[in-house]
């Protein structure tokens, strides 16, 4: 009998402790049939970054990137997809045969994926709220999805400018706003927000029923921004879904066979249900 070669994938960040992703990857990973496979979640700070990575032995194929870990991570890659270089932030790195890296960002088509099966297909106005890492994502999803331009409404104007050339790259128009205009962001056909815990939970927003509402944030659920707009009518992405849309991009890359999307999510959701 031969022996079972073992392959190894992480998710990295600084606090990881409470990330789902080991749940999602090795549910599909044991409805793949990929025996031998296995995910973990390791600690690691931006400076502990590189010397991690050079260590890792050939059975690594891949790694997750997670907060703070997304733009130092293309610094460790020997090759950079179009999308990350865009959005200067990766979230995923995978194992080349000459033993290299190549950093990609599945965070945006797992957006666009999401926004789809709510409903959206094509959209005019997309508004953002915060100006920070997934932010950069949401900007490039409004580009995929065809948007005019986006507003981007933030406590920081700096953080604002710092947008601006990635959407210039990205194509699109971008406008700033202040926070204290937050609530403007009704006006748009898409509203994605990506500010922490507890900065949106007191906007009072003046929903229209069409509008769509993405919020990056899965714990605890319903936010309080997305209980508003729920109750007006509008349709509703969580971060769970995005979770699962951008693990699914990984999965593929990492081991290089179809993503079981079913069986990931049913585990991921289990999980969720467990930690509420």
């Amino acid at each position: 009998m031969q022996p079972v070669i073992q392959r190894r994938a992480a998710v990295l960040g600084k606090p990881v402790g409470h990330s789902l992703s080991p749940v999602l990857h090795n549910a599909g990973y044991a409805a793949a049939g990929l025996t031998g496979w296995s995910y973990t979640a390791i600690e690691c700070a931006e400076a502990e970054l590189p010397d991690l990575v050079s260590g890792l032995g050939p059975e690594w194929a891949g790694l997750s990137l997670t907060m703070p870990l997304k733009e130092v991570g293309l610094t460790v890659a020997t090759e950079v997809r179009p999308v990350a270089a865009a959005l200067g932030v990766t979230n995923t790195l995978v194992r080349l045969p000459d033993g290299g890296w190549r950093a990609d960002n599945t965070d945006v088509p797992g957006m666009v994926a999401s926004l789809r099966e709510a409903g959206v297909d094509a959209v005019a106005d997309v508004a953002v709220l915060g100006a920070g890492g997934t932010a950069r994502a949401a900007v490039a999803a409004a580009a995929e999805l065809g948007a005019d331009r986006v507003v981007v409404y933030a406590r920081r104007p700096e953080a604002i400018d710092e947008l601006r050339p990635v959407a210039e790259r990205l194509g699109i128009a971008l406008a700033g706003a202040g926070w204290d205009r937050a609530a403007d962001c009704a006006a748009a056909d898409v509203v994605i927000s990506t500010v922490p815990k507890g900065v949106a939970d007191s906007l009072d927003v003046p929903w229209r029923a069409g509008t769509v509402l993405f919020d990056a944030l899965y714990h605890p659920w319903p936010t309080p921004l997305a209980a508003s707009a729920q109750r007006a009518g509008c349709g509703i992405v969580s971060g769970l879904d995005l979770l699962w849309a951008q693990a699914l991009g990984q999965f593929e890359q990492f081991t290089g066979v179809p993503a079981p999307a079913g069986p990931m999510r049913e585990a991921l959701l289990a999980a969720w249900r467990a930690r509420a």
